[in-house]
């Protein structure tokens, strides 16, 4: 994880609409209303992003989890641990690109903020 400098001119509540762009649906919030100020469209689509990847991986590790389960339930259960901490994760990375956003720099996850730059 990198940084980028931010640009755009900045809003009156840029401050709100970064933090609101990492709060997982809040993210439409600063997407759809401050469209003139790129540094707020940039955190708001890396939000949304984020917010996506998130919910495939959470698909994604319940069917596992759940086929695990079926076939022995001891792996299972120790596996089911990894889960809280995956979502405690989650929250540290979301919570670290508020604080980034707020002192205008950036947070650059590999392949996640590639896929930002492509709309």
């Amino acid at each position: 994880m990198t940084e980028a400098t931010p640009t755009g001119t900045p809003s009156n509540n840029r401050g709100i609409m970064i933090v609101l762009s990492y709060l997982w649906i809040l993210s439409l919030v600063p997407l759809l209303t401050e469209k003139e100020d790129s540094e707020v469209q940039w955190h708001a689509k890396h939000g949304i992003v984020m917010m996506v990847a998130e919910i495939a991986f959470w698909i994604v590790f319940t069917i596992l989890m759940n086929i695990i389960v079926t076939i022995t339930f001891g792996l299972g259960c120790i596996l089911g641990l990894v889960g809280p901490l995956v979502g405690a994760a989650f929250v540290v990375v979301h919570g670290f690109a508020i604080y980034k956003g707020v002192n205008g720099q950036r947070l650059i996850i590999p392949y996640l903020t590639e896929f930002t730059e492509k709309f």
